[in-house]
């Protein structure tokens, strides 16, 4: 079972990136899928999640308006489409599976904003 984040790096206030979680060794379909960041020295907090069907999403205030989550079940694949990013955006960001008593999470990937 593994969870793989990608699509970080070092963009400028402002910027854009698009994060994803690709999962392997389980199947999504049926699990609540979540990103979470944790920025040094602060703990770690949840940025948004989505049902397992994809109709309902959920976000930290923060976030709403400028980050959106969506899956692709077909591809087992959780996206986080960051927008106008802020410098006190930079954290490592994790995708979160979880089922019932089953919860996986993946190692993260930085991203930076500074200019």
């Amino acid at each position: 079972v593994q969870l793989v984040e990608s699509g970080g790096g070092l963009v400028q206030p402002g910027g854009s990136l698009r994060l994803s979680c690709a999962a392997s060794g389980f199947t999504i379909g049926s699990y609540l899928m979540s990103w979470y960041r944790q920025a040094p020295g602060k703990e770690r907090e949840l940025v948004a999640f989505i049902t397992s069907t994809g109709d309902s999403t959920n976000y930290a205030d923060s976030m709403k308006g400028r980050f959106t989550i969506s899956r692709d079940n077909a591809k087992n694949t959780v996206y986080l489409q960051m927008n106008s990013l802020k410098p006190e955006d930079t954290a490592v960001y994790s995708c979160d599976a979880r089922r019932a008593s089953k919860n996986y999470w993946g190692q993260g990937t930085q991203v930076t904003v500074s200019s």
